[in-house]
């Protein structure tokens, strides 16, 4: 029979803090989802309820609400729209600063960097003046331009460090082989970009789906508004429709959800790797 290591105090401890941690972070996700299922008395208690007699009702009311599916509709249409456009730009340009030598090639990483750094929110005025003067307020159209470029930084920052790991020895020896530069991109290094596509879509997503400054600015009409904003309109009378906003706040997190665990190891993987490599 094989002996057993020893447990060690050190690595009880680490698992302990692990576990902890996780749950620190997954209670305030649970609460949401729960509270979505409870009724407005058992939301509205002193005292926390756990077990309870799930309901639909405050889905009911959350998807009861005017333009509803307008809303679902706008959010996936400037949210895939900036998210397809970024990666597309960002795939030509992360490969020139990594493969090619031009002039300005380090002060252009630089800009990059500082467009990635630079709070958004600082620039609200100017975009909604220019806008106004456009004739594009409540444009869909401009709202994808925007989270286009919001998020259009981190994704050249991230698939250059992908780009700059695929060894140039492979791109050459496709070459040899009689593919052009651009064959050899297409049929070598796209497929080994998969990780970091995952991991730029994923955060592209998220910051475009969460978006909620630039949409409340621009989009006043309610037709041209996204989910953020739907998510504000569950105000009664007599204070917060607190089941109602639960049950919303689940549904605005579910496709997030679905993605991240549709991706989510290659997704990690490409985190963790795309922006220390090269």
């Amino acid at each position: 029979m094989r002996n057993r290591r020893p447990i060690r105090p050190a690595a009880v401890a680490k698992n302990v803090g692990a576990l902890l941690l996780a749950v620190l972070f997954v209670f305030p996700v649970y609460w949401m989802f729960s509270s979505a299922l409870k009724p407005s008395s058992e939301i509205l208690s002193k005292d926390p309820v756990f077990v309870f007699t799930p309901t639909m009702e405050n889905f009911t009311k959350a998807t009861g609400v005017d333009l509803f599916w307008t809303y679902v509709a706008n959010s996936f249409i400037v949210t895939i729209g900036a998210v397809s456009l970024a990666l597309l730009v960002a795939l030509a340009a992360s490969f020139a600063i990594a493969r090619m030598k031009f002039k300005g090639r380090k002060g252009l990483v630089l800009a990059v960097m500082m467009a990635q750094m630079a709070p958004w929110e600082v620039m609200v005025i100017a975009m909604y003046m220019i806008a106004r003067d456009s004739e594009m307020l409540n444009s869909l159209p401009l709202l994808t331009a925007i989270y286009f470029v919001m998020v259009l930084p981190f994704t050249i920052w991230t698939l250059r460090g992908f780009i700059a790991a695929v060894p140039v020895t492979l791109e050459e020896a496709a070459q040899i082989d009689g593919c052009t530069r651009g064959q050899a991109f297409r049929k070598v290094i796209f497929p080994l970009l998969a990780p970091g596509l995952m991991s730029t879509s994923l955060f592209g997503f998220i910051t475009a789906w969460n978006e909620f400054a630039m949409v409340l600015i621009l989009n006043k009409d309610k037709t041209a508004q996204t989910l953020p904003l739907w998510l504000t309109q569950f105000q009664t009378a007599f204070g917060n429709d607190w089941g109602a906003t639960m049950a919303a706040s689940s549904l605005f997190a579910v496709p997030v959800l679905l993605i991240f665990v549709f991706l989510q190891r290659k997704a990690v993987g490409g985190m963790t790797a795309g922006a220390v490599k090269g």
